[in-house]
């Protein structure tokens, strides 16, 4: 039926509409590695409703609604989470098609269009806009579980910034926009940005630009990225995801420089082989060294995982030779419990990280060990049991002529067998023993045959324990020749121990808070004969530093090749303050020394006894504590009762308000080993937008900076920007000096050198500025 009406009208349009046209199946693109399924797709768009009515508002309605229907007058047109307004629309009920001119707005999924002419069908959502304005909404992707942090890609101009999913707006414009099915827009002559309405501080300028938020794909062909109206970047073909999908492409290039390697700049390219295996490829060029060649290979399977790294620098024209370094972490599981794992670290010379890195990390790196594991593990009665077998060699770097370095002794092979069982004559059974074939270049060479049985009785009530143990540590050498009097041998210990203690608890109030406090007194007795081991070479022994993770062990020595005598109690207590509601522990004070009742004779080689006069050890003294709202304590102290010395002291204090915002203060000393060092790190905003970062790391006793960091982060919203000076001490008179400057597109791209991981390492708290988080008025006034 014909009809015309001249009053605002709602008229609702039944149809059986066409199915909506169905996505190609692609692979999965879930940020990280995961692993292969037996067919990685992702479902295809899901169609709307194509039952639901169709409703049409205007003030003027005319035509059949069977057929065709024309609105006039503040039209709009709703279907199943789409809103169509606009002057004018003709709407075609058998093809689905419309077509809407004047003040055109189009929402759907939370993206909003606006244009002067829009052409669409409402069954396979195809179509065009001329002159859209448009605002889009990410679809928050399905994550998976299980999956690992992917470097991140953007194909052409570098990695996503990491924002949630779901909160980074995009928004832009364009000559016309083609609709090409559900959620697939395809735009000629566009903008693109993430900035806010109304900023234009950076934006995608591209001949073409698709959104594929199916897929969490954009592309961008004939591209260039404006910056304060500058064009700073400019490529043929830009791909980008919607979030930190993984995608094969160029990532961002780094720009930096530094004193051992000059300007550098490096073109990453990351390869997304397949949802479990990637690869980066790194060509780096130093204006000092030359080019470099790096890659890596991440791969994960059910049964096994890892990545391999090589970088090569063919001729280093400072070095005048080549360099290269390789580095495999794999791990495997076998069947029946059986596992191995390889590590292999190689390079070409004992300077290539002081030379070639940035890192303090890397660039204090003395040892590289290159090892082989095969592990196996099973119940053993009411206990369990452990094998390994490890082959080890270290590849030592004597960067330093005046700090020399002992290389450590290789393990060709170390077998390890280790048990417990809590059904042995109502006590508990530990074994631990092992074989060891120890090698080195240039001192003695040897075989250790090891077993340490125990047994030990726990006996527990709510407020008290006792547990004594009694075992037999036994070991055989095979020394081989040498011209220093080792011999082989058999070496035989009784060992007893009895750790006890007591647990009291009250409710007590401290600085006006109620607070659940303890007092926790303990004694560890050691006893074990003297047995002379002056005629055993010392493989890996060494003298652990007194401190609370080691004062309550029955053997002062680390390793097995030295077994202290023994006959000496340790006396500790410890004091907590626990809040009743949370369970949340505010303040732990603890003090422990122990008392010997008969002189040293057990000893390492050149490192002489306790003095006979001494009957205790150092007084360790600490104390943490988080009881003022915002501020960490963490204090350490030990001291020479003998002596009335104090041997380390250490203070350590944290101030977070909030995040972003970080204060760290400390002191370190150690008279033994001439150490006496001040630092200091923040993280601190002084304005709205800007925020400084520092470090700075000193040697008292030196009079030298260890480590000294400078700069500051500029939070525009939509970009940050980062510039930060580094430098650290490579050796005992060198140094390395590095510069990062970092400009950062949200949802785009990273551009420059990243400084991101040594602000993290730097500075105990270090947050990137999160455009998303909300800010704060409290700023930094010197």
């Amino acid at each position: 039926m014909h009809r015309t009406q001249t009053k605002r009208i709602t008229l609702a349009v039944l149809c059986a509409l066409p199915l909506a046209a169905q996505a190609e199946e692609v692979p999965s693109t879930q940020d990280g590695l995961k692993l292969k399924p037996e067919r990685s797709l992702l479902s295809p768009p899901q169609s709307r409703d194509d039952t639901a009515p169709v409703f049409i508002e205007a003030d003027r309605l005319r035509g059949h609604s069977e057929k065709e229907t024309e609105a006039e007058g503040n039209v709009q047109l709703r279907r199943s989470g789409q809103f169509i307004f606009s002057d004018r629309l003709r709407f075609e009920s058998a093809e689905q098609e419309l077509e809407a001119s004047g003040n055109v707005r189009l929402e759907q999924q939370g993206d909003v269009l606006q244009g002067e002419y829009l052409r669409f069908n409402l069954g396979t959502e195809r179509g065009f806009m001329d002159k859209p304005v448009f605002k889009l909404t990410p679809i928050p992707p399905t994550p998976a579980p299980g999956v690992r942090p992917s470097p991140g890609s953007v194909a052409g101009i570098g990695p996503l910034s990491t924002p949630r999913p779901g909160e980074l707006e995009s928004r832009g414009d364009a000559d016309r926009m083609r609709f090409l099915g559900p959620d697939l827009y395809r735009m000629e002559q566009a903008s693109y940005t993430t900035c806010g309405p109304g900023n234009d501080d950076w934006f995608i300028r591209a001949n073409e630009l698709d959104i594929d938020k199916n897929r969490d794909v954009g592309v961008a062909r004939g591209a260039s990225i404006v910056f304060m109206d500058q064009t700073i970047f400019y490529t043929p073909y830009i791909s980008f995801p919607l979030h930190q999908q993984r995608k094969s492409g160029f990532l961002a290039p780094h720009y930096g420089t530094a004193s051992t390697t000059g300007t550098e700049f490096t073109q990453p390219y990351y390869w997304n082989i397949a949802p479990n295996l990637d690869a980066t490829f790194s060509p780096r060029v130093m204006t000092k060294r030359g080019l470099q060649l790096g890659s890596e290979f991440r791969y994960l399977e059910p049964s096994y995982r890892g990545e391999a790294r090589v970088e090569i620098l063919p001729g280093d024209r400072e070095a005048g030779r080549d360099r290269w370094a390789y580095f495999l972490k794999h791990t495997q599981s076998f069947a029946n419990g059986w596992s191995g794992a390889l590590n292999l670290n190689r390079v070409s010379d004992a300077n290539y990280f002081t030379d070639l890195s940035t890192l303090i990390s890397l660039t204090s790196q003395a040892t590289l060990p290159n090892e082989a594991t095969l592990s196996h593990g099973g119940t053993w009665g009411q206990g369990s049991y452990s094998f390994s077998a490890l082959g080890q060699q270290w590849q030592t770097l004597q960067n330093d002529p005046l700090a020399p370095i002992t290389p450590p002794y290789n393990r060709l092979p170390q077998l390890t067998w280790s048990g417990f069982r809590q059904d042995i004559l109502k006590s508990d059974l530990d074994v631990q023993s092992s074989f060891v074939a120890f090698n080195h270049p240039t001192l003695v060479n040897g075989q250790r045959v090891l077993a340490y049985p125990s047994l030990s009785l726990p006996l527990q009530t709510s407020y008290a324990y006792f547990t004594p143990k009694v075992g037999m540590h036994a070991s055989h050498y095979f020394v081989g020749a040498n011209d220093q009097g080792f011999q082989s041998q058999t070496r035989t210990l009784p060992i007893f121990t009895a750790d006890t203690g007591l647990i009291f608890d009250r409710e007590t109030r401290f600085l006006g808070r109620a607070y659940n406090q303890t007092l926790e007194p303990k004694l560890y007795y050691v006893y074990i004969p003297f047995r002379d081991q002056s005629r055993i070479p010392n493989f890996e022994s060494g003298l652990q530093d007194v401190s609370f993770a080691t004062i309550f062990s029955e053997n002062q020595f680390s390793g097995s090749d030295r077994i202290n005598d023994a006959n000496q109690v340790t006396v500790g207590v410890t004091s907590r303050f626990i809040e009743p509601e949370s369970g949340v522990e505010r303040l732990r004070v603890a003090l422990a020394q122990r008392y010997y009742f008969a002189g040293q004779r057990v000893t390492l080689p050149g490192v002489p006894p306790r003095p006979d006069h001494t009957n205790s050890s150092d007084l360790l003294a600490g104390v943490s504590a988080t009881i003022l709202p915002k501020w960490t304590i963490e204090t350490g102290w030990q001291y020479t009762t003998d002596t009335n010395q104090t041997q380390k002291a250490n203070l350590a204090t944290r101030y977070q308000p909030a995040a972003r915002k970080v204060l760290n203060l400390a002191y370190r000393s150690d008279t033994l080993n001439l150490i006496k060092q001040t630092d200091m790190s923040f993280q601190w905003p002084v304005t709205s937008q800007w925020t400084a970062v520092g470090r700075w790391n000193y040697s008292i006793l030196d009079k030298r900076t260890l480590e000294a960091l400078a700069g500051f982060e500029y939070d525009a919203g939509c970009w940050q920007f980062r510039a930060v000076g580094h430098r650290f001490a490579t050796a005992v008179s060198t140094a390395s000096t590095s510069f990062f400057l970092q400009l950062e597109l949200n949802g785009v791209s990273r551009i420059g050198s990243n400084p991101l991981d040594v602000l993290r390492r730097n500075i105990g708290g270090y947050t990137p500025n999160d455009p998303r988080a909300p800010r704060t008025d409290e700023y930094f006034v010197p």
